[in-house]
């Protein structure tokens, strides 16, 4: 009787199993084939934007670079010393236009006003200027470094105070 008990308590206590068989597949698109393209696709735009990342990361740290160089406290002064040279040379060329600057011949005591003149710019440009006094017009002429040329004719009598 113990032993029909021990018998129907494991009937009772057993469940029905079931099993299908296994099957392996490969999880990574590059085995398997499925999703190939678009797995390939994701890895060349990866590849792509760290390239790029690293190209801007050096266009950036070149540009910070040339920033701070321009950006020292010799730098500054060069360039202030440069701007003030430069306005008091394009003064002295508008007061030579303009006969603000004449120098009194001796001989005759008449004034003689400069009746053109030419400064070459550190960067290769010209600049020229040649007074009609019969027109009464001054030519401005400025050829830069690569050879392309703007002219400005200025009336003189027009800018008496």
């Amino acid at each position: 009787m113990v032993k029909l008990k021990l018998l129907l308590t494991l009937l009772t206590l057993t469940t029905i199993s079931q099993a299908s068989n296994l099957t392996f597949e490969f999880g990574n698109p590059a085995f398997s084939g499925e999703g190939y393209s678009s797995h390939v696709l994701s890895i060349s735009q990866l590849e792509y934007n760290r390239k790029e990342s690293v190209k801007d990361d050096l266009l950036s740290a070149a540009a910070k670079a040339e920033r701070d160089a321009k950006n020292t406290t010799l730098a500054k002064f060069v360039t202030n010393v440069e701007s003030r040279i430069f306005a008091n040379l394009s003064k002295q060329m508008v007061d030579n236009m303009f006969g603000t600057n004449c120098t009194e011949d001796l001989d005759t005591t008449e004034l003689e006003c400069p009746l053109s003149g030419t400064a070459t710019l550190p960067d290769g440009s010209t600049v020229a200027w040649v007074k009609d006094e019969t027109a009464e017009t001054i030519t401005l002429t400025v050829t830069a470094a690569d050879g392309s040329l703007t002219e400005l004719v200025v009336p003189v009598g027009d800018f008496k105070f």
